[in-house]
């Protein structure tokens, strides 16, 4: 990868790092990222999906002068196909920050109480950036023919940016999508990344003063507390993989007054989307039954709702053969101190050893606890995930820690590498494009 391409990405990691905004508002961050893919020959659109803060960054063999080869064609055909392809490669790039996780790069916690990148996505999008900057490079060199997109994808920390994409059709035309994870180890992602139904449940009562006429009021908390009483005994009734978790999102109001409105947000999550609607419809009634026994109303909103991943084993060989080809990065004495300090300042339980090289790819997929709206794409076209190490081991996501690794030198070397691994994987689908086939195949 060239050195100005590395410089390139390393200020827009910095002035991401720097500029943390959340998700929907991500107005700098995506405008910088399009900056750096304008300045290496990417067209850009924006706007994509009604997002302001989203868009897509193309370049195509044919605009810049490529003949088509002997693999070219215009579409990617369906698995069946037995003609050529002419591939379409698309990098999610995502750039939100976390609330509250503004954090200084340093080992020990020191936050301002603001935003920021505790999941590392200053680095996420740069590096998809710096990967198709290098992927075209190795086209261009050798003549080959397709397509390069970056997606600039907002919101993926509240589940919405990709999910309303896919819906609208913006990866339909991709041979495959690409993207990685800022982690505490290098692997391919071969992970099923949870299927997840988020909702609010809003319940309306009648106000009262609690004391003096208590029986006049209809109490939307009584209400709320008792759905929660029904979840919580609900838990021993669903397959271990369930996970339902809650909040209360309004409990203004002093105790002498029966509260009017009470409102609970819920994370609902499995490894399997059918058990997350499962398990959805039953909190459902715990919310209708509660409204039934308080004598109040109950009002259920789907936020979002993501399936699980889809994990495409052709890819997942093909990127793990071209990630251990590649050195995992190694770190300064510098690097390693403050490695040290940062895990003794967060309790880390790593035993001194802080990076490791790259994992073995797993024989069986492996259930997450986590989920992601990336996988709504991979049931649309095949895709694959990969991680890096942009901080030390036992680092969690959403942490004060992960957040001051992401903004120096230790999360900027997993980035690079990333960027890598990606370049080297997407290569492989365009120089091979019977390889993007046998993926299609695999994922109908």
């Amino acid at each position: 990868m060239r050195e100005e391409i590395k410089r390139k990405m390393k200020d827009t990691a910095e002035y991401i790092f720097h500029n943390p905004e959340l998700s929907l508002q991500e107005y700098k961050s995506s405008r910088r990222l399009a900056e750096f893919l304008e300045s290496e020959g990417f067209r850009i659109r924006w706007g994509i999906a009604g997002f302001e803060t989203a868009f897509a960054a193309e370049w195509s063999s044919r605009r810049h002068g490529n003949e088509p080869g002997e693999n070219a064609q215009a579409e990617n055909g369906p698995a069946e196909s037995t003609e050529p392809i002419e591939p379409v490669i698309g990098f999610l790039a995502e750039y939100d920050a976390l609330p509250g996780l503004g954090q200084e790069c340093v080992p020990r916690q020191q936050q301002d109480g603001g935003p920021g990148h505790g999941c590392g996505h200053n680095l996420l999008g740069t590096a998809c950036a710096g990967a198709a900057c290098g992927l075209k490079d190795r086209m261009q060199a050798e003549n080959l023919q397709g397509t390069i997109r970056v997606y600039g994808c907002p919101a993926e920390e509240i589940v919405v940016g990709k999910i309303r994409m896919n819906e609208q059709g913006v990866f339909d035309d991709l041979s495959a999508a690409v993207t990685w994870h800022p982690f505490d180890r290098n692997r391919v992602s071969y992970d099923i990344w949870q299927a997840q139904d988020i909702k609010n449940y809003k319940f309306y009562g009648t106000a009262a003063h609690a004391s003096k006429h208590p029986e006049m009021g209809r109490s939307a908390l009584d209400a709320a507390e008792l759905m929660n009483v029904g979840v919580n005994y609900l838990r021993e009734h669903v397959t271990d993989d369930v996970r339902m978790h809650y909040t209360y999102t309004n409990t203004d109001g002093p105790a002498n007054i029966v509260p009017a409105y009470a409102s609970t947000n819920y994370f609902i999550r499995s490894n399997k989307w059918e058990r997350t609607a499962d398990a959805s419809e039953r909190v459902d009634n715990c919310a209708r039954g509660a409204a039934l026994m308080t004598g109040t109303k109950v009002e259920i909103e789907r936020v979002t709702c993501n399936k699980e991943m889809k994990v495409n084993r052709t890819l997942a060989e093909i990127f793990y053969e071209e990630m251990a080809k590649i050195p995992a990065p190694s770190y300064t004495e510098e690097e390693l101190k403050f490695a040290e300090e940062i895990s003794e300042a967060a309790g880390f339980d790593n035993k001194g050893e802080y990076f490791t090289g790259l994992e073995p790819l797993e024989d069986k997929p492996v259930p997450l606890s986590i989920g992601t709206d990336v996988s709504d794409v991979s049931h649309t076209v095949p895709a694959i995930m990969l991680s890096a190490a942009a901080m030390c081991k036992g680092t969690p996501l959403h942490h004060w820690a992960a957040t001051a690794q992401a903004g120096m030198s230790i999360g900027q070397k997993g980035m690079f590498y990333a960027a890598e691994c990606m370049a080297a994987g997407a290569y492989r689908l365009v120089k091979e494009p019977e390889l993007i086939r046998k993926a299609w195949q695999e994922m109908d």
